[in-house]
């Protein structure tokens, strides 16, 4: 036990794990672009594929080469996966309080769950056995258990949290932990740390009107009310000014992208 143990350490503080996240990051850049590029055609009324993780998967498969591309994301998610599980069980060594250490731990798991769903999305796309539906069908399921408005609504408050911490994180500029000295410097710097604020931000207010279908799906007792980023954008769009502000929200995505791109080359971790 103690010599997988070790192994696995040495693992988690080997360069080439080094290598390994910043293909994953490309690979999660990739994926936001694409989501980007598909947030503004629905802000424009061109939309075809839908304005999410899945959405955007699909859409790439279908371009040529794209099921390679597909796979390569899927490997990327696995690779980001394996970081966060390593953080996780052997991370933030150089965290005194074990408050704030655990806590940085329970938000690597919460990545790796994340990175995970997008890698089985990816290989559920690359073998065609993908489905651009929405969440209801899962809302529902959980709307029929013991309590399960209740469990509706607190799902709804976490992702709130979530988005509104993300946006903190951007407005403060605390993102710029993930990139070493040379990316926080000069030109460069200051257009990574660009990119960085206005991804951050507008991820977390997406992210954040997920959260608020979940709510008004609890409240109604709707499960038809809640939905994913496709639906969150769409809810964005019948808004006053709807297609500037889904624009921007748009945009905002795309740089969180091409922040993702600088992460992985000024990789600090």
């Amino acid at each position: 036990m103690n010599a997988a143990a070790d192994t696995a350490e040495s693992v988690h503080r080997s360069p080439w794990l080094d290598h390994a996240i910043r293909a994953g990051l490309i690979a999660y850049g990739v994926v936001h672009l694409l989501i980007a590029w598909l947030a503004v055609q629905l802000a424009f009324g061109e939309k075809e594929d839908s304005a999410s993780n899945s959405g955007a998967l699909h859409y790439l498969a279908q371009q040529p080469m794209g099921k390679v591309l597909v796979w390569l994301i899927a490997v990327g998610m696995l690779l980001l996966v394996i970081w966060r599980l390593l953080e996780f069980a052997f991370g933030f060594p150089e965290e005194s309080d074990d408050t704030k250490r655990w806590r940085k731990r329970a938000t690597s798991l919460g990545k790796a769950v994340i990175y995970g769903a997008l890698g089985w999305s990816a290989v559920k796309t690359a073998t065609g056995d993908a489905s651009k539906g929405g969440t209801d069908g899962t809302t529902a399921k959980i709307m029929d258990l013991p309590g399960g408005q209740f469990i509706v609504g607190a799902i709804g408050l976490a992702i709130i949290a979530y988005g509104i911490s993300l946006i903190v994180r951007g407005w403060t500029e605390k993102f710029r932990e993930h990139l070493d000295a040379q990316g926080q410097s000069g030109q460069d710097g200051s257009a990574y740390i660009l990119l960085g604020k206005a991804g951050y931000i507008a991820k977390g207010v997406a992210i954040s009107v997920i959260g608020g279908l979940f709510g008004y799906a609890a409240i109604t007792h709707e499960a038809k009310k809640s939905g994913g980023l496709d639906q969150a954008l769409q809810t964005v769009l019948e808004q006053p000014f709807g297609p500037v502000l889904l624009t921007a929200i748009g945009l905002g995505i795309g740089a969180y992208g091409l922040f993702c791109f600088a992460r992985a080359k000024h990789l600090s971790r």
